[in-house]
């Protein structure tokens, strides 16, 4: 082989690989590495070659090409680049020399073993993929085509075939199945990777991995132990000097022995089975050409019985007898080799030039010629050649023969080249036959026997299945089509269309189907022209037979045929175009309309390939048949061709495109092109039609308006999740307009606005997630973050790490936007400030989320943490509760509360049952709150038993919960609590705030100093219903007379609401006069007891740390202000409590005040209509019941204060002593 290198020590390549077609790769004895290219036998690679430290037991090449992998004696296997021969990866762990190695077929894994054990490495991760797999004396491995099965062979314990997933053993042979002790290749697998082949002396055992079963091929030589390789086809088996060559799936010897003189050290196959390379102990490696070895069909490009070269086949093609002639001619002077194909070949173009007496000599001269031409890279000559005889010779000599008008000799001439063929050559010169038998006139004796022949081919269980094994359907289809030319020729049509029909596309298949390119070649047939007659006719009868579909596809074929052939035709041609295309878009249609994109596109395309005159409606149709599936640059194509010739549908079609995949800007554009084309046209149907469109430019402006919108509804500033920085309403806006979302709507947005689509998109852009967590310590404020540039590089302290864990769980829930309280505020803006604890509570109602951060709940959390927690003793925390309809809780490590993942914690039913159980409202309520939902008492409640940092924060974090409109400003303390009560009290009229027992407030003496007393229960009368109010009014008409208990009623009827004025109450009251005021005992601390005598209520004790004016009785009253108790039902409803909404307005009329408006509270219950005596009745019952009173004493100026009781009063009420002149109806100014 050129150059082969030889050791001083050792001579002779252990084994040898094939890099590619092109070159062979040897590893020796003296360890050296060595690649040369066959063509010329030059080394190739470095110079001088990369060497091991010892020997190079066994080599292979991957393949992809990538990788040279070699078994070393120096027990490691080594991974060089296949081009560099450089060194790449090492692997050490064997405990031995490496004996042999193999590579996966995807160039992933390699397998080596080492006397002891095999084993399977990674090349990419380099680490070991299995346990080592023990096999004692393993010297061979190979992996299986598919990579699923590893196979090693054993000097002295058989062969096995383990799994490489796992590393079982799927097959062991035991002792039987002995390989050679020499490093030899014993095992090759078929291609499908069911057979195993393993070599042993004098014969080869071929077992099915899948049945269990084997069978066994005796070779050539049964004295040397062989070596075997192989390509999937067939197997090279060499044993002493000689290879033999053998079938995989005949199982049969194939070709003959290839004999040297030296013995074979190792053998390969190229990868596609062109060459086979042998390494000899004398150091020569021999190339050998296969294709002058095996039989063509062992190589699927090869022609049947005929070998021609490339440039006198091109012109023999082309059709061209005289030039073909010249370089055949010329061949036979200057070649050595195969020289009996050539005069051959010469013969048939002398028959073809009617030169019959020269191809007779030029047949005569075909003789006996080496059959085994090989390519020895040493330093020796090649070998001499000589002639032989061959089928193509005596098919050449009949040929010829039957040209000169002699039949008989004709036909038993080409007899001998049966006679003197392979076996499986035998078919195709039996259909040969039939050609020369028509050719000679007898069309029906040619036909019968193409018939058997096609009948033949379809039965598998036929001698020749192993010819169709490389050659496909190729023989069959010749047998299709001479069959159906000879029908032709015998004018029997319709018996040629289904044979025809069968071998369609007839023209392009004669280029690649080599037995018909033979039959064209010995007989001179032009395939081409019949089969555009065969196919016109095809047409016209499929037509006729309402067969449109299929004659299309024939009509297609002939309209790809080459000009020059097709001139006659032009007319019918066009004719029949017409027709199909009309039925080809109506075809796509359908298919379209089934979601069938691949036929409409084959419908559209063959459709357009007939130069329709509906061109720019087919570009379109198929325009929007790629972009279904994907093939944006095609279908823009598409649209770009229609623009040309309708440019208003095309830059429609072209726009749907754009805007199907994404490219929005574009689609926009392409949108704005096709309106300029309608507004400047003089069609006033286009004009007409440009009002049904709406330009960009309203689309942009009604977006605008509808982000505006959203934008009030959300916070002032945001984190971007993404990248960390704070984003206030602008850079938002901005960062929309150039999102695709934006985009997309002004692209989508063509006839019709969409209002409710924009919002939800404008909503999606910009929905935010919350946090509610505890303050610690120093929490990264809003400077800090604009300092930093970003959340992701503040510094790392536990409250900047606690911020970066919400916008993480932020992103991974999938949104772009959060808020923190503690940066998200500019809390030294004052503005801004105010404006967020206003909207706070509206911002948790309409945010997609809340993350509730649980400081101190350890993990895993278990029921009851959450109520346990700090969170929830803060006042912020509760608006945070409440308001979002979506709400997750996590522990301390970020987990989700519980472990309770992938729900909404409000739809938690074991969540909302603690919380439920904790706060003592509904679950229902806590779920979907509305400030409507609870009672002024109520919320106060919720609140009372939380505190804040700041004393302003009690009363300002009630702001949403309570619908207020009051104003922060940090600084007035306790006054905020102040602020928040008057104004529920003055929105409402609502005096149930009053009900409380403690310190008063310096704001006003009637409310509390801390909101913590609205934890207390303030009394509340029984109810008064039925037979018992029946007995009271009964009482009460006996007793006093009707006018009176109409004054009575009138008077209470008319009272104002309770309403503020510079921090005055104004207290619509029942008014009961002290008398005498004393102590009666005095109690621990500075806690008195008081006893009272009042007008109407007789004695009244209550307890208070103040010292009361004791001389001056007269100035304190104790009030009745629990009005709407008294006054009862009203319009047909009855109040189930004195509590009501503070979301009630108040216009200047009171529903006490007798107004016919009264906004029914959540608790009103139906109740039947009364007359206004009888309701006046009640009312004064209901006066006579015990009540909670306030005690007020009057100042100088006539106010009064409230003195402030440890205890509630509780009065046993007026009872039956009601009359006018007890009822003191007034309004008290409380300060």
């Amino acid at each position: 082989m050129g150059e082969c290198y030889q050791s001083d020590r050792l001579r002779g390549p252990i084994n040898i690989s094939f890099a590619d077609e092109s070159q062979v790769v040897g590893g020796h004895f003296d360890g050296s590495i060595r690649r040369w290219k066959i063509e010329d036998g030059q080394q190739q690679g470095p110079r001088p070659p990369v060497r091991a430290k010892v020997c190079v037991n066994s080599i292979v090449v991957s393949q992809d090409r990538r990788w040279i992998v070699s078994g070393e004696w120096e027990n490691k296997v080594t991974v060089r680049n296949a081009s560099t021969h450089e060194k790449v990866l090492e692997f050490t762990e064997h405990g031995g020399p490496v004996y042999g190695v193999d590579i996966s077929h995807d160039s992933t894994r390699i397998a080596s073993v080492d006397y002891r054990n095999a084993r399977i490495f990674s090349i990419t991760s380099g680490n070991r993929l299995l346990p080592p797999l023990p096999h004692n004396w393993v010297h061979g491995v190979k992996f299986s085509p598919d990579g699923s099965r590893l196979a090693t062979a054993s000097v002295d314990h058989g062969f096995r075939v383990y799994s490489t997933h796992n590393g079982d053993i799927l097959f062991d042979s035991g002792l039987e199945g002995l390989t050679s002790p020499q490093l030899t290749t014993p095992l090759a697998w078929s291609s499908d990777s069911q057979q195993l082949f393993v070599a042993a002396r004098g014969k080869i055992t071929c077992f099915d991995v899948c049945k269990a079963s084997s069978a066994q091929w005796l070779i050539h030589e049964s004295r040397s132990w062989p070596s075997v390789a192989s390509n999937g086809r067939f197997i090279a088996c060499s044993a002493g000097p000689s290879v033999s060559l053998w079938d995989c799936l005949s199982h049969k010897q194939v070709g003959s022995i290839v004999t040297h003189t030296t013995g074979i050290c190792c053998v390969a196959l190229s990868p596609s089975g062109g060459y086979l390379a042998c390494g000899f102990s004398d150091g020569n490696i021999r190339v050998h050409n296969l294709r002058d070895v095996l039989p063509h069909k062992y190589f699927g490009d090869g022609l049947p019985l005929v070998q021609v070269s490339e440039d006198a086949l091109k012109s023999w093609t082309l059709g061209d007898p005289t030039n073909t002639e010249m370089l055949l001619s010329e061949e036979i002077t200057s070649t050595s080799s195969t020289r009996h194909y050539v005069l051959a070949n010469r013969a048939l173009i002398r028959v073809q030039l009617n030169n019959v007496a020269l191809a007779i000599e030029d047949a005569k001269e075909v003789g006996p010629l080496s059959r085994y031409p090989i390519r020895i890279f040493t330093y020796m000559y090649p070998e001499s050649l000589l002639l032989q005889s061959s089928p193509i010779g005596y098919i050449a000599m009949a040929i010829a023969l039957l040209s000169q008008g002699d039949r008989d000799r004709a036909l038993c001439t080409f007899d001998l080249a049966i006679h003197d063929c392979e076996l499986h050559d035998v078919r195709y010169l039996l259909l040969l036959k039939s050609i020369l038998i028509s050719e000679s006139g007898n069309q029906e004796e040619a036909i019968k026997r193409v018939e058997h022949l096609a009948a033949r081919t379809n039965n598998h269980n036929d001698d020749d299945s192993t010819y169709l094994y490389t050659q496909g359907r190729s023989s069959h289809d010749a047998d299709m089509y001479v069959l159906g030319v000879l029908y032709m020729k015998q004018g029997h049509y319709r018996r040629a269309i289904p044979l025809i029909e069968l071998a369609n596309k007839l023209a392009p298949k004669d280029k690649q189907c080599p037995p018909l390119k033979a039959i064209s070649l010995i007989f001179g047939w032009k395939f081409h022209g019949l089969a555009i007659v065969a196919q016109q006719g095809l047409c016209e009868t499929l037509c006729a037979e309402g067969c449109t579909a299929e004659a299309v596809k024939i009509l297609l074929n002939i309209i790809r045929t080459p000009e020059e052939e097709i001139q006659g035709i032009k007319d019918w041609i066009n004719d029949l175009s017409r027709k199909c295309a009309t039925t080809l878009e109506r075809d796509g249609d359908e298919a379209f309309g089934s979601v069938k994109h691949d036929d409409a596109i084959a419908q559209y395309s063959d459709a357009l390939s007939l130069n329709p005159p509906s061109r720019a409606g087919l570009l379109i149709k198929r325009s929007r048949a790629l972009a279904a599936k994907g093939l944006w640059k095609d279908a823009l194509q598409d649209a770009g061709e229609a623009v040309k010739v309708d440019p208003i549908r095309g830059y429609e079609a072209k726009h749907a495109v754009l805007h199907e995949a994404k490219r929005y800007e574009e689609a926009i554009d392409a949108f704005q092109s096709m309106l300029l084309v309608m507004e400047r046209s003089d069609d006033s149907a286009i004009q007409q039609l440009r009002k049904s469109y709406i330009p960009p430019s309203e689309t942009v402006a009604a977006i605008d308006h509808i982000v505006r919108a959203t934008l009030e509804s959300c916070p002032l500033v945001v984190i971007d999740v993404i990248n960390g920085h704070l984003c206030d309403v602008p850079q938002r806006k901005h960062l929309f307009e150039a999102d695709p979302s934006f985009k997309e709507l002004i692209s989508s947005t063509t006839r019709e606005l969409d209002k409710e689509r924009i919002e939800q998109v404008v909503a999606r852009f910009f929905e935010y997630v919350m946090f509610s967590h505890v303050w610690q310590g120093k929490e990264p404020l809003f400077q800090d973050v604009n300092v930093a540039k970003s959340v992701w590089d503040l510094p790392n302290t536990p409250q900047n790490e606690k911020l970066r864990n919400f916008c993480k769980e932020v992103r991974r829930l999938g949104h772009h936007w959060a808020w923190s309280d503690t940066c998200c505020i500019d809390k030294n803006t004052s503005t801004v400030l105010n404006q967020s604890l206003t909207s706070m509570y509206k911002w948790y109602v309409e945010s997609t989320a809340t993350l509730v951060f649980l400081t101190g709940v350890a993990h895993p959390s278990k029921l009851g943490d959450l109520t346990r927690s700090h969170w929830m003793t803060r006042a912020w925390t509760l608006q945070e509760l409440l308001a979002p309809k979506v709400i997750f809780f996590y522990d301390s490590e970020w987990q989700p509360y519980l472990g309770i993942t992938g729900v909404n914690h409000k739809e938690s039913p074991e969540i909302m049952q603690e919380l439920a159980d904790a706060v003592k409202i509904s679950n229902r309520t806590i779920a979907s709150f509305s400030p409507d939902d609870l009672e002024v008492r109520e919320k106060l409640r919720l609140a009372s038993t939380r505190d804040a940092t700041r004393k302003e924060d009690i009363a300002y974090s009630l702001i949403g919960i309570f619908n207020s409109n009051i104003k922060p400003q940090y600084g007035e303390g306790a006054h905020a609590l102040g602020h928040l009560l008057e104004e529920v009290v003055a929105r409402s009229g609502e005096v149930t705030v009053l009900a409380w027992w403690g310190k008063s407030s310096s704001y006003n003496s009637c409310l509390p100093a801390s909101i913590s007393v609205y934890s207390q229960t303030p009394y509340k009368p029984p109810s008064l219903e039925g037979e018992e109010m029946e007995t009271r009014t009964r009482e009460l008409r006996r007793k006093l007379s009707q006018p009176e208990v109409l004054k009575i009623s009138e008077q209470i009827s008319t009272l104002p609401p309770a309403h503020f004025a510079a921090r005055r109450l104004h207290l619509p009251c029942i008014v009961f006069s002290a008398k005498r005021l004393g102590i009666q005992e005095l109690r621990s601390g500075n806690e008195k007891l008081y006893r009272a005598k009042v007008s109407g209520l007789g004695k009244v004790e209550f307890t208070s740390t103040d010292d009361l004016p004791l001389q001056e009785p007269q100035k304190f009253v104790f009030a009745h202000p629990w009005i709407r108790h008294i006054r009862g039902p009203r319009n047909g409803v009855t109040w189930g409590d004195d509590l009501v909404s503070d979301t009630a307005s108040n216009s200047g009329s009171d529903s006490d005040a007798g107004s016919d408006h009264v906004r029914s509270p959540l608790h009103a219950v139906p109740a039947p209509q009364i007359d206004g005596y009888t309701r006046a009745l009640q009312m004064i019952a209901r006066l006579g019941q015990p009540f909670n009173a306030l005690l007020l004493l009057q100042q100088p100026n006539g106010e009064y204060k409230r003195v402030a009781a440890e205890n509630e009063i509780i009065v046993s009420g007026l009872g039956a002593g009601v009359t006018s002149k007890v009822i003191v109806v007034k309004v008290l100014e409380v300060l």
